[in-house]
């Protein structure tokens, strides 16, 4: 039976994925720095019929030694790790950089970006022992295709070096026998508390109107987002592999269809 590893899976995408996987027979390691969510999803996931068996592993993203401790977890409950995720991340608050303090720079930083690099040292680290090796998993954000906006300079900074980091670590393991390989998963704009809530949900954030009008044409709700990349990552056997949702031509065609599927995530419930 295979396990995935889930930085950050205690709710929106990671929580999703998780299900997805649990639903396809995996056992299961879920991550998060807040131990009461962690023991919620953790009991959330082991109440749904699956196959496989679900534990929960506390630890910061932020730090290299609790990921070390999630990564020897994972091989001592089940043996082996099939597929580590690097979900974890955080909003910025929607300002300009100069007015961001040096604790927002730090935290944005080490959890988006230093979060997926030690996430997947750690995860090589272990799947290099492994006979059939593994795959790693980085997440694509704002940023990772170039794009920039007001108040998204420091986490569109930090999707850009993931994606580079994530192809040039496919590169690496390549060049080091290909037995452990690398990939991207590109969710799109999605719907949760980590679209209106900066640093974990520490500050709220105001969206501009303009801003809503886009996310309303291009934004999904995480289940539907996990189920595609779930999909994808099962399916995968190549490095360096891209899954991504939102393509060019689907985004195209949300735009062009717009005034006949009118949404809006944000109406007050």
């Amino acid at each position: 039976m295979k396990t995935a590893v889930i930085t950050g899976s205690t709710r929106g995408l990671g929580f999703e994925m998780a299900r997805r996987f649990r639903a396809a027979g995996w056992n299961l390691v879920l991550n998060g720095v807040n131990p009461s969510r962690l023991e919620a999803a953790v009991q959330a996931l082991r109440a749904l019929d699956g196959a496989g068996e679900v534990e929960g592993k506390r630890g910061s993203v932020a730090s290299a030694e609790e990921l070390q401790a999630l990564a020897d977890f994972a091989a001592e409950r089940f043996g082996a790790i099939d597929i580590w995720i690097n979900n974890a991340g955080v909003n910025q608050p929607m300002k300009a950089v100069w007015e961001l303090t040096e604790q927002e720079i730090d935290a944005i930083l080490d959890i988006d970006l230093r979060g997926a690099i030690l996430g997947s040292r750690a995860a090589v680290r272990q799947m290099e022992k492994q006979p059939e090796g593994g795959f790693i998993y980085n997440l694509e954000g704002y940023g990772s295709n170039d794009a920039m906006m007001l108040g998204l300079n420091l986490y569109g900074t930090s999707k850009r070096a993931v994606t580079h980091f994530t192809q040039a670590l496919a590169k690496e393991l390549a060049e080091r026998g290909g037995k452990v390989k690398a990939g991207r998963l590109s969710p799109g704009i999605m719907i949760t508390d980590f679209t209106v809530k900066a640093l974990g949900g520490a500050e709220s954030i105001q969206l501009p109107e303009k801003t809503k009008k886009v996310y309303n044409i291009l934004g999904d709700y995480p289940d539907v987002v996990a189920e595609h990349l779930v999909k994808g990552m099962l399916a995968n056997t190549r490095n360096n592999a891209h899954i991504e949702w939102l393509t060019g031509g689907k985004a195209a065609w949300r735009f062009m269809t717009a005034a006949f599927n009118k949404r809006d995530f944000f109406a007050e419930k």
